[in-house]
């Protein structure tokens, strides 16, 4: 028998306070090749949120436990295992399942480590919204030093590290949100300009950019905040899509897609991470580069609150009003 430890899990798709329940789960014997996890921290995202409701691009079978991402320390490890000690500190492989306190995992999909020293929460959000930012600002169109780009959102953690990649990548970004007061946020994460959202942002991205070309424009929110940033770009630019905060389709007016040949573009990271477009080795080299910006202070998101898993009802409710940070689970605590 092994032992019983609490994990988080839905057997129906629907409101996502509501269907999430804790359970206790037995950690199953350590078959060769696996290892344990201790599992440190693992964040709520908007993906998961979506998942939770039944609205997400992949949905698991039924019963299943949310997460795709978090960090931990390697507690056992099954026979045969030779590229990862007890001890260790890993990030957990994507779409484990991580709201939960303990996972066994194939010790063959560990891939990134990290030292024992450092904030575990901020290690904890590396599967998703860094490399998100990094496929926005390096595989979409191809920037120069010093080009400008716009972005909505900019207060989530995906435009935090957008800001903090295109700091890093010699890049000026204009930052949109759609309430006052992240004039700090966007400084403190190496955002050029801050403005908020409006019928009249065109007149005044020009007026704070002095009327630089801008060629790209990221967009989380769709809807009609899709065409305010197309309106802001020069001839031929493009906007890629990585979210729709407006619960709405993109609008895009046909004179901006003929006459100005402004493009549109999905970015997916789930579709990345199975090999659309990049190989193991070039996954794992963009892991291991922005591992080095997270661990260095150069890239962070901010946090709001954390929870553990008794109050993933509440966990879930925060994740879902109005935030200025990060909800992060911290399951052992």
């Amino acid at each position: 028998m092994g032992q019983y430890k609490k994990a988080v899990q839905f057997s129906r798709t629907g409101e996502p306070s509501e269907v999430v329940e804790v359970i206790d789960m037995e950690t199953s014997s350590i078959k060769p090749g696996m290892i344990l996890i201790d599992i440190e921290a693992a964040a709520i995202n908007p993906s998961h949120l979506l998942t939770l409701s039944g609205g997400y691009g992949v949905q698991p079978d039924l019963p299943a436990i949310p997460g795709a991402e978090g960090i931990g320390i390697v507690k056992e490890i099954g026979e045969g295992v030779s590229n990862v000690k007890v001890g260790e500190r890993v990030m957990i492989p994507p779409y484990t399942g991580t709201w939960r306190q303990e996972a066994v995992v194939k010790a063959q999909n560990i891939f990134l480590k990290f030292p024992s020293e450092g904030n575990p929460i901020q290690m904890a959000m590396i599967m998703a919204n860094p490399p998100t930012a990094w496929l926005l600002l390096r595989s979409v169109i191809k920037l120069d030093v010093g080009d400008w780009i716009i972005q909505n959102a900019s207060n989530s953690a995906v435009g935090q590290y957008v800001m903090q990649l295109a700091n890093i990548y010699g890049l000026k970004t204009v930052n949109i949100v759609r309430r006052k007061g992240f004039d700090e946020l966007v400084s403190d994460s190496k955002g050029n300009i801050c403005l908020i959202d409006g019928p009249d942002l065109k007149e005044r991205v020009v007026e704070a950019t002095k009327g630089s070309p801008i060629k790209l424009g990221i967009d989380a929110v769709a809807g009609d905040a899709t065409q305010r940033l197309a309106d802001c770009l020069e001839e031929n630019g493009t906007i890629a899509n990585y979210g729709l905060l407006s619960g709405e389709p993109c609008s895009l007016s046909p004179n901006d897609i003929i006459f100005r040949n402004i493009s549109l573009t999905g970015v997916w990271l789930t579709m990345w991470l199975r090999g659309r477009g990049s190989t193991q080795e070039q996954r794992q080299s963009v892991y291991e580069e922005l591992r080095e910006y997270i661990i260095d202070g150069r890239m962070h998101a901010q946090v709001e609150a954390t929870y553990n898993l008794d109050q993933i009802k509440d966990a879930v409710k925060h994740a879902m009003k109005k935030r200025n940070g990060k909800i992060v689970l911290l399951p052992n605590n």
